[in-house]
């Protein structure tokens, strides 16, 4: 069935994020913004898409599978692709080596875990896919787009004596202590297909989607977020332009003759 229909939006504050936003978001006086959600539609409750801002590092944390999620916890997979990035940005995914349990443990304790993580320079256009397992932290001075699975499942191993709760005993459970595999780092110059998992498709056009893209998402349920540029529906119901996000059922009822850089997503069953 065709629809297409703007998505409301969220700002959350958090105390890594920025009381300074890049153009077209503005935080609202005296609050520090990390986040700004699109709702998930009842057509796609399985994807959450985020911009994320940041002043300061996140926790070191991980995420379960769906095989490995308890009663009460959901799994999560999820990537980030970077809009903009200070010139010594930087990511933490996996390790520098591998490492056992019982050594994650020790350096989440005494605040040696971020010596073990591995830290990747990152730049505008780099993509990184994040399987569940995988430990990671983001740095400051970055700008991300963030694909995941809709879940609030975090484990965190340390956060730089914040007074949050930490989760040691299920992100032991169930962390990688692996290198990250490189495999899952993309560049938006390897084409417009930046993930194609086994949960969801995430795609990135200049202009508009080729064969190839609208046979790929064919009328399935697919989320539009214009980096620049206005994307608008045939009927001109519905107009979303950079910082905003629609929904659809498939590219057929979408004009991207005004649109520049678009991100295309979409969830698989």
């Amino acid at each position: 069935m065709t629809f297409a229909r703007q998505l409301p939006t969220r700002m959350v504050a958090k105390v890594w994020g920025r009381d300074a936003l890049p153009a077209p978001f503005r935080a609202p006086p005296g609050e520090r913004i990390g986040e700004i959600w699109f709702e998930p539609p009842p057509e796609l409750p399985q994807l959450l898409v985020k911009y994320l801002f940041t002043s300061e590092k996140l926790s070191v944390q991980v995420h379960p599978s769906d095989a490995e999620a308890l009663p009460g916890e959901a799994g999560k997979e999820e990537c980030w692709l970077v809009l903009d990035a200070a010139p010594d940005a930087r990511l933490a995914i996996g390790f520098r080596r591998a490492v056992s349990a019982d050594e994650i443990a020790a350096a989440a304790q005494d605040g040696t875990i971020e010596q073990l993580l591995e830290w990747h320079p990152a730049r505008a256009g780099d993509l990184f896919y994040l399987p569940a397992g995988t430990v990671h932290a983001i740095g400051p001075g970055l700008a991300l787009v963030e694909v995941q699975q809709n879940s609030d499942t975090t484990f965190r191993l340390y956060d730089y004596g914040r007074p949050r709760e930490l989760h040691l005993d299920r992100a032991l459970a169930v962390a990688r202590g692996e290198p990250y595999d490189l495999a899952h780092r993309r560049s938006v110059s390897d084409g417009p297909t930046l993930v194609e998992g086994p949960l969801f498709r995430f795609d990135r056009i200049e202009g508009a989607p080729d064969a190839a893209t609208k046979a790929a998402y064919g009328e399935a349920a697919l989320l539009v977020l214009p980096l620049a540029g206005t994307v608008v529906t045939d009927s001109g119901a519905a107009r979303v332009g950079a910082g905003e996000c629609l929904v659809a059922g498939g590219l057929g009822c979408l004009d991207f003759s005004a649109a520049e850089v678009t991100l295309l997503v979409r969830a698989f069953s």
